[in-house]
């Protein structure tokens, strides 16, 4: 609840008995067990890239991690968090968000930080193609996959985008097709 409340409204302005009276609770046992409003969001984000860049590090020590596999995972994380990349925008990416110094220091290294070099690995492997920078493939990769969570709201009425589960296996399949096929040496 706390995810979704944050991000659709915004860090700042989400109280913490907000949270607390959607899941029926005391605001006092949401200090209690996460600290300030502060520690709640960070534990928020952390509960789901934490594990998010556990399996980037298990493909890396796999030996073999294609823009393919990685465009599924974090396309898996998108349905599995579907408010995860719009709490990433407000909080973390857009100017002022409250998390943005605690990812850059604590998080972003074992995640997107982590793309180039595996895709450098991949392109030395011989199973990506050197035509590309693997800096700019990583920012490609997750505008792909995870922007349009960000904008469902817009794209659903505008676009006709379906974000069912029927609509979100067509728009995986999509990215992946353009992936592989733009990508492959």
């Amino acid at each position: 609840e706390a995810e979704a409340r944050f991000a659709r409204k915004g860090y700042a302005a989400t109280s913490v008995r907000e949270i607390a009276d959607a899941v029926d609770v005391n605001p006092a046992m949401v200090h209690y067990y996460f600290g300030s409003k502060h520690d709640l969001l960070r534990h928020v984000m952390e509960r789901v890239l934490e594990p998010l860049g556990d399996a980037l590090a298990g493909m890396k020590s796999a030996g073999q991690a294609s823009p393919s596999d990685i465009g599924r995972l974090l396309a898996g994380i998108g349905r599995q968090h579907p408010n995860l990349p719009l709490l990433m925008t407000r909080e973390v990416l857009l100017p002022g968000g409250v998390m943005q110094d605690h990812f850059l220091d604590s998080l972003a290294p074992r995640l997107g930080g982590a793309l180039p070099g595996i895709f450098r690995a991949e392109q030395a492997a011989g199973r990506l193609t050197p035509e590309v920078d693997p800096a700019i493939l990583a920012l490609l990769l997750m505008a792909m996959t995870l922007f349009p969570f960000i904008v469902r709201d817009v794209a659903e009425p505008a676009l006709g985008i379906d974000y069912g589960a029927a609509g979100l296996d067509a728009l995986q399949a999509d990215a992946l097709r353009i992936l592989e096929r733009g990508l492959t040496p």
